[in-house]
């Protein structure tokens, strides 16, 4: 009942009114909703109504003047926030107004402040730059560094959203990360691969590195998940439509799986 009671008290604190605010959104990233849904309470959804213009008052400055005849033009609201975290350095991140944030308490928290933890907490979980990047290019280790994330409040849609806020939604979570931990500015998937792809491919048997290469451009398209050993199947069966076709035309099972995993530190090596 008293989670009912808090989620109620946050959709209430969303519903006060003030001049220029005209609506609100919930991110709801663990669907409480479905849980505290009430229609009795709740009603039906209301479209947002835009309020009339308010009279200008004394000591009011003039606004700008309209253009071609037509209305003033709305002040634009600011894009981006700078933060100065513990080490001394900025962080710009996107000016998001309608995204919530949780502290390990449960109460909401600004995106700064969600910042400032995650920035807290990265020290526990690599030491520099240098094992983030050894972490981060072995997908066993990927994956434990993920589920560290995870339990400290950091799971999927939590580091989607700060992958937004640091516009960062083609790059890799890792540049999410070194850029959080060490000010590093994030590159694309695309620009990491064009930048790696020789090195990543040089010596490589042509046929291994056709599939390599076929890999490194559904990581661009897709994302770092392509990267996970779960995904080796799925992605021969797409290129050579059968595990047992892909084996015949690259070698054995575990030659595949060596190649898969033994290109991906060179994908995020320091160049």
């Amino acid at each position: 009942i008293n989670s009912m009671i808090e989620f109620k008290q946050i959709i209430g604190r969303g519903t006060r009114l003030f001049d220029g605010k005209d609506f609100f959104t919930i991110y709801d990233f663990v669907k409480a909703y479905e849980h505290f849904n009430d229609p009795e309470w709740d009603g039906e959804p209301v479209e947002p109504v835009t309020p009339p213009a308010r009279p200008p008052k004394d000591g009011d400055e003039d606004p700008d003047p309209p253009i071609n005849g037509g209305e003033p033009d709305p002040q634009p609201r600011p894009t981006r926030i700078k933060i100065k975290l513990a080490d001394g350095k900025e962080r710009v991140i996107q000016h998001i107004m309608a995204t919530t944030f949780w502290g390990p308490d449960g109460r909401p928290i600004s995106a700064a402040q969600f910042i400032e933890r995650l920035f807290g907490e990265l020290p526990a979980l690599f030491k520099d730059e240098d094992e983030l990047r050894r972490l981060w290019g072995q997908p066993d280790t990927r994956k434990a560094l993920l589920a560290s994330l995870s339990a400290r409040g950091y799971g999927a849609g939590e580091l989607a959203e700060i992958k937004t806020m640091v516009n960062a939604r083609d790059s890799d979570l890792f540049d999410v990360l070194a850029y959080i931990a060490f000010a590093l500015p994030p590159i694309s998937r695309k620009e990491r691969v064009e930048t790696r792809r020789a090195t990543i491919l040089a010596n490589c048997d042509p046929k291994l590195a056709a599939f390599i290469a076929f890999v490194l451009d559904q990581y661009v398209t897709q994302g770092e998940e392509e990267l996970d050993r779960e995904k080796l199947s799925g992605l021969l069966t797409l290129k050579y439509h059968t595990v047992t076709d892909a084996a015949a035309e690259l070698g054995s099972v575990a030659t595949i799986r060596g190649s898969f995993v033994d290109f991906q530190p060179r994908l995020f090596g320091d160049v």
